[in-house]
């Protein structure tokens, strides 16, 4: 029957039969080269998506539909051109069709399909499954009994038939939203990288340090708690009683606001709307806490050591400018930390945390054994801190300025020093 054919016939059929193996190799490439995540997320709204994604649930059968379509007719397509090459030229022919057909293969049937399906894989990906889809349907006895020989053999060799889908690692995902470009603007980004970054902080290195804490004692006269609670800017204050170590509740500000305005509230009046103060650890990550005071419907907590003693005090606020950056409002501000004095001078408080003045100033001031500067002084010196000492901790030159009554350091003068000298 085939030797009935005419040459011109032979030519346009071996033609067609590369059009089918570009396909194929096409196909095999583009569903290969697809983005799992945009995948599913198309699946949802496109048909062709969702069809490829249910064949990539099974890559053994996907690829041995492929295979199997795409050797039949390469080894179709060899026999035609020895056929053809030996009704034109004889069995001298033989040589030079096979040398033919091998360089039409590889840049028509190979290379050109399976570089363009590797740069736009939706475009190939997607109408290939709806093609691959009946054809998987159609020779399934025949794939189903080439996987089972290949699934044995593979678990001969240690390998198993079947693995499940990795899940990116967290540097992955982040290597994955620094290169794509889709994120824009870059603040996008930026928060994306952030909340990631998140695992690795803790609520100690964001926390409103102890002596930082606005807080109402109930045991001062009223007059001096009214002032507080008119004067505040913050809508959460905790209350104690004779020592921030005992606080007794935690106030919302609006919830007297009526009282206040009426002039009916009083010391009975503000416990009795006090909320029970909720206490969380300092060695707290803030991804997981972030998910606590959603659980917990809370908005503050207060920071505690190891020891159950209060060190601090931290917000849903504090955790969110770790995300979006610190916000525009500056009423919420603990009060400037960072005043610049030169190029490479910067005065700031003894209890900022390292990692903000790191991320505000591009340092990298070492976090290993310290959270805060004053942290990190005390440490590299071993020794209660005086003004005026001076000490270089890596390439930053540090002046004690000014030490509070309890051995605090309120203010340092750092300076980083600029290497000038030639390579």
């Amino acid at each position: 029957m085939l030797a009935a054919l005419t040459t011109g016939q032979l030519i346009g059929i071996i033609v067609g039969l590369l059009l089918l193996s570009a396909f194929f190799s096409s196909a095999e490439t583009g569903l290969m080269a697809l983005n799992r995540i945009k995948l599913k997320n198309d699946a949802k709204h496109n048909k062709g998506a969702l069809l490829a994604h249910r064949l990539l649930q099974k890559p053994d059968r996907l690829i041995g539909i492929i295979l199997i379509g795409n050797n039949f007719i390469n080894i179709l397509a060899t026999a035609l051109t020895t056929l053809l090459a030996i009704k034109v030229a004889g069995e001298q022919g033989i040589v030079i069709g096979t040398a033919i057909l091998t360089v039409a293969i590889l840049i028509f049937a190979e290379i050109t399909p399976k570089t363009y399906a590797a740069i736009h894989p939706e475009r190939i990906g997607y109408p290939a499954a709806y093609v691959l889809t009946p054809l998987l349907k159609i020779f399934w006895p025949l794939v189903w009994l080439i996987n089972l020989f290949t699934n044995s053999i593979l678990r001969l060799l240690g390998v198993p038939a079947e693995v499940a889908e990795k899940a990116l690692s967290r540097e992955e995902l982040k290597t994955l939203v620094i290169e794509n470009d889709m994120l824009n603007p870059d603040v996008h980004q930026k928060m994306m990288i952030n909340v990631m970054n998140l695992e690795h902080i803790k609520n100690e290195d964001v926390m409103v340090p102890r002596n930082e804490i606005q807080a109402i004692n109930i045991n001062d006269d009223w007059d001096i708690i009214e002032r507080k609670i008119v004067g505040t800017y913050l809508t959460r204050m905790p209350v104690y009683q004779g020592s921030i170590d005992h606080v007794i509740g935690i106030l919302h500000i609006r919830t007297i606001l009526t009282m206040l305005k009426n002039s009916s509230l009083n010391k009975s009046k503000l416990k009795s709307v006090l909320r029970k103060p909720y206490f969380v650890p300092e060695t707290a990550h803030l991804s997981g806490q972030l998910r606590e005071f959603q659980s917990k419907e809370r908005r503050m907590g207060l920071v505690v050591d190891e020891y159950g003693d209060l060190v601090g005090l931290i917000t849903l606020d504090d955790i969110l400018e770790q995300i979006v950056g610190r916000f525009t409002s500056q009423f919420g501000d603990r009060g400037i930390q960072i005043i610049q004095k030169s190029e490479h001078q910067y005065v700031v408080k003894g209890r900022i945390a390292i990692r903000f003045l790191n991320r505000r100033l591009h340092w990298d001031l070492p976090t290993d054994d310290a959270t805060t500067i004053n942290g990190l002084i005390t440490e590299t010196i071993k020794d209660l801190p005086t003004p005026n000492l001076e000490l270089t901790i890596d390439q930053y030159r540090m002046t004690i300025l000014e030490v509070s009554e309890d051995n605090i350091i309120n203010t340092v003068l750092i300076e980083r020093i600029i290497d000038h000298s030639p390579d």
